[in-house]
């Protein structure tokens, strides 16, 4: 697996996985009816933001991460990122690669730490990976997630210094 800057040209591949995953509701606050237009903006960042993909050795993209400052102006020392893995490539390491690349992504542009805001308390997957690479729950919003199956569930804002 190897993972490169994502250009216009992996729009295309990108679109079907991320329009499923936001479509389910179980992961991300994005709209379920997302449309396309909405979507690419939301997801490709301009400079100096980032976006990539992870690809195999075919060219197939498995998944994508975009990369950001938290906030602006005094916060501007902590990065986020966000994850999308296709579900087709799902349980082989994709995002975890992802993950460990945003962070060293954000160690080299001098980052402070990386904050998620919003990651779905019942998203275990997501949850275990990021404990695993040092990230703690920092905090819980209650009921700020309508899962589809779950109910209301918290959203965790998650940390980890770099």
């Amino acid at each position: 697996m190897r993972i490169r800057e994502a250009t216009e040209r992996d729009w295309p591949a990108i679109w079907p996985f991320l329009r499923h995953i936001t479509a389910a509701g179980e992961t991300f606050v994005y709209p379920l009816d997302l449309d396309e237009e909405a979507a690419r903006a939301l997801w490709l960042l301009p400079a100096p933001n980032r976006t990539v993909v992870a690809v195999d050795d075919a060219g197939t993209v498995l998944g994508t991460a975009n990369m950001t400052v938290n906030r602006p102006g005094n916060g501007a020392h902590i990065a986020s990122a966000s994850y999308m893995v296709d579900p087709a490539h799902a349980g082989r390491g994709v995002g975890r690669a992802l993950c460990v690349y945003t962070l060293e992504w954000a160690r080299a542009a001098g980052f402070r730490g990386m904050q998620f805001n919003a990651v779905v308390e019942c998203n275990e997957p997501a949850v275990r990976l990021y404990r695993s690479l040092g990230f703690e729950v920092v905090g819980t919003v209650p009921g700020a997630f309508r899962h589809p199956r779950e109910g209301y569930v918290g959203l965790h804002v998650m940390y980890r210094e770099l």
